[in-house]
C-alpha cells in the first residue's frame, strides 16, 4: 500500500474537531481514513 498524503485543510479539520471536543479518536479514524491513533497525536504535537 502506498503512503496516505493529508492535505494541510483536512489536518486542521481534524485538529479543530479534536480539540473542541466534536470527535473522537475513533470518529477521526473512520471520517478521515486515517490509519491510526498515533498519527493524529503526532499531528496534535505539530500544530
Amino acid at each position: 500500500m502506498g503512503k496516505n498524503v493529508y492535505s494541510s485543510e483536512t489536518k486542521w479539520a481534524v485538529m479543530k474537531g479534536k480539540m473542541r471536543g466534536k470527535l473522537t479518536t475513533k470518529e477521526i479514524l473512520e471520517k478521515y481514513g486515517n490509519k491510526n491513533k498515533t498519527q493524529i497525536e503526532t499531528w496534535m504535537k505539530w500544530y
